[in-house]
């Protein structure tokens, strides 16, 4: 490991990044917190948090699970936090990892923080960003090196461990021993396995944000693990040479929809098309969609649970015509049984197309074909899903989705959850965010209902 990553890590602050940056921390992180609490209803969450409650109980150090408000060891706040957020797959991503860096990091640094009594605000802020950085070059570099598909779990635990080594003070030579710990130890799960048969362990986030707490704790007690190739072979280092000059931040996408990005450009064609000639789903004959080989693997038509809902581009693409949107109800399972939707779905027909292949993952084509029962026939065109890096969702965007999701928390803790994070790195410590984010879901909440 070079001087490069470990000057990086340990000594970037607030006052070094720029301001835009930053920004883009605080952009994500509210993003995030709405996903952690719309996903805190779902029965994926319900479980881990208990698991972490029961099988992670605290020593020493402990920290509060998110949107939760019991202790658990830093190890298992991460990973109930990082659960918790993947539950519901609305958070943000990076093409070329093909996965999601933020919903590991953000629990992780919550935990490390808590655990050690770190409540700087503009620290917080800034590792974050750090952990950003890191995580997303990992995800390319494990992509670039490795012959199989790795979860995004597989990287989260180099930029958890990378950010312990930060939050404990670590030295160069330590903090070498913790990422390489965290990469052999992290959960490199085959994702196309759960897009074939999605179940509860979904893209391994929170289990390599344990990995990586975990081994910044191991290493700090003399365990070793360098090296971590992904950070020190000779075949990745361009990619950690430009630290601290390209933000990686600013490539991350934003998800409208809590679905598979692979299903949203076919979600957003059908939804231009009804929109563009008011259609109602009554007036549809058939969907038929052209897309990439990814986004045809999201193949169950008829979901019978919230995984599988999220990993259907034809149940997307159905409740979009139907509805208009996708939203957190959506993939609930009080609404499979809409005899539109099912119609909708059923019928679908999904191919792919090489050339839409050939541009997979740095862009992401789905074409859509409506018949009517007019004997119209319209034709979306080649299209791409709103919120990549290129197109950038506005600030005003981001934020409306944030209140939709976060609505379980109720108005007025919502609103003070964006003030704070639009507060944050302002010197004004981390105490609020903190109590706001660890306290359980108001009396009377229901878990596993739709939002």
């Amino acid at each position: 490991m070079g001087l490069i990553f470990s000057d990086f890590l340990h000594d970037t602050k607030a006052t070094t990044i720029p301001g835009e940056i930053l920004s883009q921390g605080r952009r994500w992180l509210l993003d995030l917190l709405g996903v952690a609490a719309g996903g805190t209803s779902t029965r994926l969450s319900q479980i881990i948090r208990d698991h972490a409650a029961e099988h992670f109980a605290p020593g020493r150090r402990s920290a509060r699970m998110l949107f939760d408000g019991r202790v658990a060891s830093p190890l298992g706040a991460a990973m109930a936090g990082g659960m918790t957020i993947d539950s519901l797959d609305g958070h943000d991503g990076h093409k070329l990892t093909k996965g999601h860096v933020g919903c590991g990091v953000l629990p992780a640094l919550l935990a490390l923080t808590e655990a050690e009594g770190q409540d700087d605000d503009r620290d917080f802020l800034a590792a974050l960003v750090v952990g950003y950085e890191i995580g997303t070059r990992a995800g390319i570099a494990l992509h670039r090196t490795a012959c199989d598909y790795h979860t995004s779990g597989a990287w989260i635990a180099v930029a958890t461990a990378a950010l312990g080594a930060r939050v404990l003070r670590l030295d160069t030579a330590t903090t070498r021993e913790a990422v390489g710990i965290a990469e052999y130890h992290g959960p490199r799960s085959q994702m196309m396995r759960c897009i074939d048969a999605p179940t509860m362990v979904k893209d391994g986030s929170g289990y390599g944000a344990m990995a990586g707490v975990s081994a910044a704790y191991l290493a700090a007690d003399g365990f070793t693990g360098a090296p971590a190739i992904t950070i020190e072979g000779a075949d990745v280092a361009d990619l950690w040479s430009d630290l601290g000059s390209r933000w990686r931040i600013t490539e991350q996408y934003f998800k409208p929809f809590p679905v598979c990005r692979w299903a949203q450009p076919a979600l957003h064609a059908v939804m231009t098309l009804r929109q563009d000639h008011r259609l109602t789903s009554e007036m549809v004959e058939q969907i038929s969609v052209t897309t990439f080989h990814e986004s045809k693997r999201l193949a169950i038509r008829l979901p019978a649970t919230t995984e599988e809902a999220q990993y259907s581009t034809a149940y997307a693409a159905a409740v979009g015509l139907v509805h208009g949107t996708v939203g957190p109800d959506d993939v609930a399972e009080a609404r499979f049984g809409d005899p539109e939707v099912r119609r909708l779905a059923g019928g679908m027909i999904v191919e792919e197309s090489e050339a839409f292949n050939a541009e997979f993952p740095a862009r992401r084509f789905s074409q859509v074909e409506l018949r009517l029962k007019d004997g119209r026939v319209l034709n979306s065109g080649p299209t791409e899903a709103p919120g990549d890096p290129e197109t950038p969702a506005p600030i005003e965007e981001i934020r409306e989705k944030f209140y939709r999701y976060a609505s379980p928390l109720g108005a007025v803790r919502a609103g003070a959850i964006d003030n704070a994070v639009s507060s944050l790195g302002k010197g004004e410590g981390m105490q609020s965010l903190r109590q706001l984010v660890s306290a359980p879901l108001p009396a009377g909440r229901k878990e596993g209902a739709p939002i």
